[in-house]
């Protein structure tokens, strides 16, 4: 075979390999970018696990939610005892096993976080897209709302909102009342919107005056459709992001809110990471390091995985973060 020859055939075969090689899809190459984040990887897996062990608490816990793990009698004390075959976690002022009680609590929290986001980023998408493609008065009108939201101190805004709604009885007949998980989750969206906001308004204004966007213009799109079918499948990175940002800020700002006394009732057969982590206040001055170490290191975990997932979506979803490039 002559040079010539060989060379022909190379080409040949190099030309066959790439007409057969398999290209991936948008989806294949973001579930691929988000595999090679080992972070959100294993963060993925750790909430699955937690959310598995919260789906399946009546299996997964020793104890009810307020049960003792045996009853009081004289020489035989339930109660502030520390971590034992009894309770793996030890127990609280009353008895109650600390373990049950933050599988209990991990569900009530991170159904606040989950339902805070989701409507925190409803709203916020839907004020973004129409501020950002709109622009004019309406643009100018809602970001000075959303600045007005940003200027106040977080949490002294957060209690003046509370006592407002809760004295309205409209509200509370929706909702319930002022320490109900639906009046919190509520009283967060009222102030989780405004960061999505801010990205989705941002997106769309650097993206409306795209050459694709003229084009669905050109051809009639209205501007629902252009908002839907072209701008937000664009901006689906920093909308994931903010999600994931949402859900921690709401599960620490209940639990800041537990610490001070203002979280869900306690007394209503219910509990959550931050009334763990209030109720552990007088422990740590009296010795009782389990009622401290694991409410807190749990929460930390929970922080912690949510933020390895958005930092994990926003590579898989921006191709200029692929690692390598």
């Amino acid at each position: 075979m002559t040079t010539e020859t060989s060379n022909v055939a190379v080409e040949n075969g190099i030309a066959a390999e790439g007409l057969t090689s398999k290209t991936l899809s948008p989806a294949q190459m973001a579930v691929k970018r988000y595999l090679q984040h080992k972070g959100a990887v294993i963060s993925t897996v750790l909430m699955a696990i937690m959310v598995i062990i919260v789906v399946l608490a009546p299996f997964t816990t020793r104890y009810g939610i307020n049960e003792s793990i045996f009853e009081a009698v004289k020489g035989r004390p339930n109660s502030y005892l520390p971590p034992r075959a009894e309770a793996w976690f030890g127990t609280d002022s009353i008895g109650r096993d600390v373990y049950s009680r933050m599988i209990y609590s991990l569900r009530v929290s991170l159904i606040i976080g989950l339902f805070t986001a989701i409507f925190s980023t409803l709203v916020g998408v839907a004020v973004g897209a129409v501020a950002g493609l709109r622009g004019g008065r309406f643009d100018d009108l809602m970001m000075r709302v959303t600045d007005i939201f940003l200027a106040f101190p977080f949490l002294v805004a957060l209690l003046i909102v509370r006592s407002f709604l809760g004295e309205l009885e409209f509200v509370t007949v929706v909702v319930g009342d002022r320490s109900s998980i639906r009046f919190i989750i509520l009283l967060f969206v009222i102030f989780g919107w405004m960061g999505v906001a801010r990205l989705v308004r941002g997106s769309v204004i650097a993206l409306k005056e795209r050459e694709f966007i003229e084009a669905a213009r050109a051809l009639g799109a209205s501007d629902f459709r252009i908002v839907t079918r072209h701008l937000l499948p664009n901006s689906i990175g920093p909308i994931l992001v903010a999600l994931t940002s949402t859900v921690v800020g709401a599960i620490i700002g209940e639990a800041t809110l537990s610490f001070f006394g203002f979280g869900p009732d306690a007394g209503s057969g219910k509990t959550s990471l931050g009334l763990l982590v209030a109720d552990a206040k007088g422990g740590v001055s009296a010795g009782y390091w389990w009622l401290v170490i694991f409410p807190c290191g749990l929460l930390c975990i929970v922080a912690l995985c949510v933020n390895f997932i958005g930092d994990g979506l926003r590579d898989a979803t921006d191709p200029r973060l692929e690692r390598g490039n």
